[in-house]
C-alpha cells in the first residue's frame, strides 16, 4: 500500500476519470481491464494504532466510479452466484459508474439491509471477487473489482446524505416470528419476516443489538455508529427489540411457541464458547479468551480507561494463538492497548493463514510480528500465578490435510521459552450451548452445533436455526445466507397456514 492520504488518492482519482467518463458505455473489455484499481484511503499506520477509528476511510466518488467502469457486466454472472445473499452486484456497479448512487442503494436494498457492515468484514476475496472475471484476465483476484468496496461506498453514501431507503412491506398477516440472537443471521430473518408482513419479535440477551458484529469486531474495523445505523432501519420497519433477554434463562424457548403463541421462531445465538487448547498454564493470570478480550474492548469499553468499569489487563509483551481474522483483530486491539511487543504464533506459514490478506497485512503495519511454524506447548507461570512466558515448538509442513491446508509436524526437540505476559487464545469458538440445554428436542452434532435440514427447520416443529450455532464459527455473510434461507421457509410454511386458514373461514361462511 502506498498510504497516500484520502485527499492525494482522490485527487489522483480526479484526474483518471477524465479520460473514461465520457466513454463509459462504450468502453471495450481490454479497455476496462486497463484501468487502474483504486487503493483504499487508510489511516497512517503509526497514528491509527493509538486509537480505534476505523482504519479505512473509504472511497472518493470519483474513486467509486473508476473502480465501478472496471466492471465488465458479464453475462454470466459469477459475483452473484458466489455472493450468499444473491446480491445484484453488476446492477449496482453500473449505477455507480454512472453516478447514480441512489439507484445503486435501492438494488442493494432489494436483498440486504446490511450493506455497511458487509462491505466492510466479509471476505469478498473468496465470495463475490473470487470468480471475477477482471480478476481472472489479471491473474490475480487481489485485482478484481473491488465489490466490498463499492457496496461499503454506497451504504456511507446513503447515511451521510440522509437517504435511508426502506424497502417495501405487504400488510400485516396477524403472523408473528421471534428471533433468538441479534447477530447478522437473526437481523437477516427479522428484515426478511418484517417484509412480508408478519409481527417480528428479536430477543437479545446483550443491552446492544449486534452479537458477534458488535462483541466481536472492533471499533477500527466495524465501528459500532455503522451497526446502530443498520439497526435503526429494523426499528423504522416496526420490528419489535426486546434486549437483556436470555431465552432459555429469562423464558424457555418452548414458551415462546406455547405461552406466548410466536408461530416461528428463529435460533441465531451464534458460537460464543471459546475454545482453548488444553494446554499446561490455560489457567494463569493473564490468559484471555480472544472472545472475553474482545468483548471487554468493543461492547464494554475497556479501551476508555478512566470510564471503563472493567478495564483491561495491562500488558508489555502479548503472545496470540491462532491465524484467523479473530487473531488479527485481537493482536491490533493489543497494539492499541499500548503493549510494547505483540506477536502472533501460527503453527503453519503465512500461505496457510485463513485471515483476510488485508488484515494480515495491516496488523503487520501497525507493528505486529509474525512467529510462523511455531505454537505454544504450555504456558509459563510465576510464583503468583501471573503468566511469565511460554514454551514453544517449532513446526514443518507436510502432505494437506482435510482443509486442504498442509499439515503441520512438530519438530522434536524444538523447544525453546519466550517470555511474555500476557497470552490471547484465538483459535476459535464453540456454539452457544444454551438452547440445546434447555431444550433437549433440538438434536445437535457432536460439536454442540444444532442440526438442521435443507430448510433450516430444525427438530423441533415451527423451530428454524441459522449462522454459527449451525456452521460452527463462519462469516458474516454465511451467516446472513443461513438467514436468508430460513426467513423463506418461515415466510413459505406461515403463508400456507394463512391460505389454509383463509380457505377454512371462506367454507365456514358458506355453510351458514
Amino acid at each position: 500500500m502506498s498510504h497516500l492520504s484520502a485527499e492525494e488518492l482522490s485527487l489522483k482519482a480526479k484526474e483518471v476519470i477524465v479520460q473514461y467518463i465520457d466513454k463509459c458505455d462504450t468502453l471495450k473489455q481490454k479497455e476496462r481491464t486497463k484501468i487502474p484499481a483504486q487503493e483504499m484511503p487508510t489511516q497512517d499506520p503509526f497514528i491509527r494504532r493509538t486509537n480505534l477509528n476505523e482504519v479505512a476511510i473509504g472511497f472518493s466518488e470519483e474513486q467509486a466510479r473508476i473502480e465501478a467502469m472496471r466492471c465488465l457486466q458479464c453475462i454470466k454472472k459469477n459475483c452473484v452466484d458466489d455472493c450468499p445473499v444473491g446480491i445484484d452486484i453488476p446492477g449496482f456497479i453500473n449505477k455507480i459508474a454512472h453516478g447514480d448512487f441512489e439507484s445503486a442503494a435501492q438494488i442493494i436494498k432489494q436483498t440486504t439491509l446490511l450493506p455497511a457492515i458487509c462491505g466492510r468484514v466479509c471476505p469478498q476475496e473468496t465470495q463475490c471477487q473470487l470468480h471475477c472475471a477482471v480478476g481472472k484476465a489479471l491473474k490475480d483476484v487481489d485485482k478484481s473489482v473491488a465489490i466490498g468496496r463499492l457496496e461499503r461506498f454506497i451504504a456511507d453514501w446513503e447515511r451521510k446524505k440522509g437517504k435511508r431507503i426502506l424497502p417495501e412491506m405487504k400488510p400485516p398477516t396477524g403472523k408473528r416470528v421471534a428471533v433468538v440472537g441479534s447477530g447478522p443471521a437473526g437481523l437477516v430473518v427479522a428484515a426478511d419476516c418484517k417484509r412480508e408482513g408478519h409481527h417480528v419479535t428479536i430477543f437479545e440477551a446483550f443491552h446492544k443489538l449486534g452479537g458477534v458484529l458488535r462483541y466481536g469486531i472492533p471499533e477500527f474495523r466495524l465501528p459500532n455508529e455503522i451497526i446502530d445505523k443498520e439497526i435503526e432501519t429494523l426499528n423504522e420497519m416496526g420490528v419489535e427489540i426486546i434486549t437483556n433477554f436470555v431465552v432459555g434463562r429469562t423464558r424457555k424457548l418452548m414458551d415462546l411457541i406455547e405461552k406466548d403463541k410466536y408461530d416461528a421462531v428463529f435460533v441465531g445465538t451464534g458460537a460464543g464458547l471459546p475454545v482453548f487448547m488444553g494446554i499446561e498454564g490455560e489457567n494463569l493470570v493473564g490468559v484471555f479468551s480472544a472472545n472475553e478480550y474482545l468483548t471487554r474492548a468493543n461492547l464494554m469499553h475497556a479501551f476508555e480507561k478512566d470510564k471503563a468499569d472493567t478495564p483491561m489487563f495491562s500488558s508489555k509483551k502479548v503472545a496470540v494463538f491462532g491465524g484467523g481474522n479473530v487473531a488479527m483483530d485481537s493482536a491490533r486491539m493489543a497494539k492499541r492497548f499500548g503493549a510494547e511487543e505483540v506477536f502472533v504464533l501460527y503453527r503453519r506459514t503465512e500461505n496457510e493463514m485463513p485471515a483476510r490478506k488485508e488484515e494480515v497485512q495491516h496488523a503487520k503495519e501497525e507493528g505486529v510480528e509474525f512467529h510462523f511454524l511455531e505454537n505454544a506447548k504450555r504456558i509459563v507461570g510465576d510464583d503468583h500465578g501471573c503468566v511469565k512466558g511460554i514454551e514453544c515448538l517449532r513446526y514443518e509442513l507436510g502432505e494437506p490435510d482435510e482443509s486442504g491446508r498442509r499439515r503441520p509436524h512438530e519438530i522434536k526437540n524444538s523447544e525453546f521459552i519466550v517470555e511474555v505476559d500476557t497470552v490471547i487464545v484465538a483459535i476459535g469458538n464453540g456454539s452457544n450451548p444454551l438452547i440445546s440445554q434447555t431444550t433437549p428436542q433440538i438434536k445437535v452434532n457432536k460439536r454442540g452445533n444444532v442440526l438442521v435440514d435443507e430448510t433450516q427447520k430444525t427438530s423441533m416443529d415451527r423451530v428454524f436455526a441459522g449462522g454459527d450455532i449451525v456452521l460452527g464459527a463462519a462469516t458474516v455473510i454465511l451467516a446472513m445466507g443461513e438467514g436468508r434461507k430460513a426467513a423463506a421457509s418461515i415466510n413459505l410454511m406461515l403463508a400456507k397456514e394463512t391460505e389454509s386458514e383463509t380457505k377454512k373461514k371462506m367454507y365456514t361462511v358458506s355453510d351458514m
